[in-house]
């Protein structure tokens, strides 16, 4: 039987009867007869109804805000017991930097669920930033950042993937000194953006002729392959089949002058769980791979 701490919480989420009901596999009728039932016990009015949906009241929020910490707790206690037994099950809580997210995790996540079967994932997906604030907000078990990030826990090097300027006509760099094509660049809040302004003012005296800045790596790179312009795009984005020209940017010495890290970071807590060690082993092993 569904609790009523789980209907408290689905309700306030989806603000709407029906689709709460759908979501708990209940009819409304139903569902509505558990919320008058669980506003009996508390002695209060949780949520007013409206044309809208479901409002919660004063009493709501404190009752939901209640049931929300009982489910989170509950998880953390069937988690520690899972953790005992040798068996890999339970949640495993991923936050990943989006770009990994779209371009490597998905071959390691399938390789973990053929793997072990009967665990389950949770994913979330952002910047850097947001990664490591879902570790300090106990969202997630482990994170897989981009960068230089700040991180006082367990932190582990996955792989170096190297820049490449990016362009359908160009085959030298300093071509983007003639083109009169936009520098179409991918701005986030990681130092991504920094890095390459950085790079570029070492290399030219002068600001590219013409910009466009756009907040997702897969637009620049989709632009930079139809020939809009030209964009410096890291190798995890590129699969090797692009039709375009892909220069190095490396220094006198020959060597790689432009690269980007990443990282596994977590608390030294979550890495003692099974789904987390058996997660580690199989993202170690891709991460040879790639390197």
């Amino acid at each position: 039987m569904t609790s009523d701490f789980l209907i408290i919480k689905i309700l306030a989420e989806e603000q709407n009867m029906r689709k709460a009901a759908e979501r708990l596999f209940l009819s409304q009728p139903a569902l509505s007869l558990r919320l008058q039932t669980i506003e009996k016990d508390w002695n209060a009015k949780l949520f007013l109804r409206s044309q809208k949906g479901l409002t919660p009241t004063p009493a709501g929020e404190l009752v939901i805000e209640f049931a929300n910490n009982l489910i989170l707790q509950k998880e953390e206690v069937l988690e520690s017991i899972q953790s005992l037994t040798s068996k890999v099950h339970g949640t495993l809580k991923i936050a990943c930097a989006s770009i990994v997210g779209q371009n490597w995790l998905p071959k390691v996540l399938k390789d973990f669920v053929q793997t072990y079967p009967e665990a389950k994932i949770s994913l979330l997906t952002g910047w850097s930033s947001e990664i490591v604030k879902s570790l300090y907000d106990g969202e997630a078990h482990i994170g897989i950042v981009r960068g230089q990030t700040d991180w006082k826990g367990t932190k582990t090097h996955l792989f170096r993937d190297t820049l490449y300027l990016v362009d359908k006509e160009m085959t030298s760099v300093e071509d983007v000194l003639t083109t009169e094509k936009p520098f179409i660049q991918f701005k986030s809040d990681s130092n991504y953006y920094q890095e390459i302004q950085q790079w570029w003012q070492k290399h030219f005296s002068t600001n590219p002729k013409r910009q466009i800045i756009v907040d997702q790596i897969e637009t620049c790179k989709q632009m930079a392959l139809n020939g809009i312009g030209y964009a410096i795009l890291p190798s995890i984005t590129l699969n090797g089949h692009e039709d375009v020209h892909k220069i190095p940017l490396t220094n006198q010495e020959e060597q790689f002058e432009l690269t980007r890290d990443t990282w596994l970071i977590g608390y030294d807590a979550a890495f003692e769980l099974p789904q987390v060690d058996a997660f580690v082993k199989i993202v170690n092993k891709h991460a040879k791979k790639f390197q």
